[in-house]
């Protein structure tokens, strides 16, 4: 390809609305253009790494055994209606009406149609195992994309449903796809964590996610060094520790002026925070709950939600708290609370003579303890892991990381295949349902964590299993005779079937080796003096800077040989 035909309106300065290394050099190196808020267009040069990003994801999934499909990215509401999802998919979900008043959602995940199109074409055991999968578009409403493609409104996602007749079916299809998903990024060069994660909207029984090391990361995650315990903060566990049993005390009625928050409150009454009964009012699926935890801890939404099997969960307004506890917010405790679902954290049992809310206005309880002053019917995990905790599997100190999620993967069980009705005969003739698996990457968000990875102060270094091109070849003749010589150069790589861009427009040398910095392909060629005056051509490798002198009749060898060793960085293992 020569640059001079090629489209490529790369830029010297960050854009003003970019704020991460990844938004800023895709827009520089002329891979994208911002559309609208969250949408993005892609120009030729990113579309070609996509490309060989979706090829690499293709051949992984082909080679675990996959098979490709391409489903609408309209779907019929009463797909998610049959599935119980229409009303708790959220404000995400983009749902639309046709001229005949029917409704469909603009597809942000795709397990309902993937489901109905199985339950059409399956019917025996026979038939299964079964994983299909599509590389298509997803759209969902961000409240506030960002990021570039990380996090955007219309994205392309690699998702994946696996179909079997039974758990240890399940479990060699989850296990191929762990292992498909590892191959993946390794050939793309990503240097994954994957880490246990929640289920979510999505549900199911077992989850994993492929997270990217990075400082932007939106996710939290914490890691134990010792043992190798990696999760998602959302899902991650931690061993407590609980202080030792006092004699219980009076309980007391404390007045407490305008005194609310836990800071507050250590203030005032001169203590430790893990004394204080925390209690927060929920609305679960509309209804108030009360959780209750310890005061040198936070809530885990995440697990609160598993825990109270809430489809729907968001703080109570100051409205509801006083409607529930007949008090201000800040006077909250679980005692006298009214009748009120309460759920408590594992760290309550352990409180003696601690200290809450007594459901009055400047009114606390000292001397509080479990099952003389109140029950604890409901108990779960609901406490938010933090840096330095305790690891579950070994105890030893865990520490925190930021990370990007490019890929997820579940078992899903029963959950559509039951509410969608989906049966095949087993090989006594009865009707039985499949056990599923659901398998996402998402593809754009996979290319600028590439770039995050994978970038220096000059501009990108893709690697070159996902580089736009292999070589990118700077010709700086100025005769007729000079730029006749560097394409024949050219000819004779494209010939060769080498993926090689010629620079051939009429700039600067300086601007040209710019353009190949920020554009970032692995090998640069340049043809110039050494080669006009002395036949040697000059080879740069983008990532080392190493360079390398070759004259003619070795340079396909050369560059062959450069690409072989490059690949094999990146080879599956």
């Amino acid at each position: 390809m020569r640059l001079s035909r090629y489209p490529l309106p790369t830029l010297k300065e960050d854009p003003s609305d970019a704020a991460v290394a990844s938004h800023k050099l895709m827009i520089r190196a002329g891979l994208i253009r911002k559309e609208s808020a969250g949408m993005y267009a892609y120009l030729p040069l990113g579309l070609r790494a996509l490309h060989k990003i979706i090829q690499i994801i293709r051949e992984e999934m082909n080679a675990a055994g996959a098979v490709e499909f391409l489903m609408p990215e309209l779907t019929n509401a009463d797909l998610w209606k049959e599935s119980g999802r229409w009303n708790t998919m959220g404000p995400e979900m983009i749902r639309i009406k046709d001229r005949n008043d029917l409704e469909y959602a603009l597809a942000p995940t795709h397990e309902e149609a993937f489901t109905a199109l199985v339950r059409n074409i399956v019917s025996s055991y026979r038939d299964l195992p079964l994983n299909a999968y599509q590389i298509n578009t997803k759209f969902r409403d961000e409240i506030r994309p960002r990021f570039g493609v990380i996090r955007s409104k219309e994205f392309i996602m690699k998702d994946a449903y696996s179909f079997d007749l039974d758990e240890e079916g399940l479990e060699k299809s989850y296990q191929a796809m762990r292992m498909a998903y590892r191959n993946i990024f390794r050939r793309m060069g990503l240097e994954t964590i994957p880490v246990e994660a929640d289920t979510g909207t999505m549900g199911g029984s077992q989850s994993e996610e492929f997270m990217v090391p990075s400082t932007i990361g939106e996710e939290v995650l914490l890691l134990c060094n010792s043992c190798g315990y990696r999760a998602n903060q959302e899902k991650a566990d931690f061993k407590r520790t609980f202080p030792a049993f006092e004699t219980p005390e009076e309980l007391k009625e404390v007045s407490t002026p305008n005194v609310r928050t836990i800071d507050e409150l250590v203030t005032f009454f001169n203590c430790n925070a893990s004394k204080f009964l925390k209690s927060i009012i929920y609305l679960a699926d509309g209804k108030p709950v009360m959780a209750v935890i310890s005061g040198d801890r936070e809530i885990n939404e995440h697990k609160l939600k598993r825990a109270l099997g809430a489809a729907e969960l968001e703080l109570a307004g100051d409205r509801i708290v006083e409607e529930v506890t007949q008090a201000p917010v800040g006077f909250a405790g679980p005692i006298n609370n009214f009748k009120i679902r309460t759920i408590f954290d594992l760290s309550i049992r352990h409180i003696s003579n601690g200290i809450t809310g007594a459901n009055k206005k400047d009114v606390h309880y000292t001397g509080v303890n479990s099952g003389r002053d109140f029950a604890i019917i409901e108990e779960a995990d609901i406490a938010l892991a933090v840096d330095g905790d305790k690891c579950p599997t070994c105890g030893a100190p865990m520490n925190t990381a930021k990370g990007i999620e490019v890929g997820h993967i579940f078992k899903l069980g029963y959950k559509y295949s039951k509410s969608m009705n989906l049966t095949v005969l087993d090989k006594n003739g009865r009707a039985v349902h499949p056990l599923m698996g659901c398998y996402g990457i998402g593809v754009n968000r996979t290319m600028a964590t590439i770039i995050e990875q994978h970038h220096d102060e000059r501009g990108i270094i893709w690697p070159i299993s996902v580089a736009p091109f292999y070589v990118w070849m700077v010709g700086i003749g100025k005769t007729d005779e000079e730029i006749k010589m560097t394409d024949e150069i050219y000819e004779m790589l494209r010939k060769a079937s080498i993926d090689v861009m010629y620079d051939d427009r009429p700039l600067s040398p300086g601007f040209k080796f710019g353009d190949a910095d920020l554009i970032g392909c692995p090998i640069r060629l340049t043809i110039g003096k050494t080669y006009f005056k002395g036949g040697e051509i000059e080879i740069k490798l983008r990532e080392s800077g190493e360079l390398q002198k070759c004259r003619i009749e070795g340079l396909l060898e050369k560059i062959k040989n450069i690409i072989e060793i490059q690949f094999a960085r990146y080879a599956a293992k």
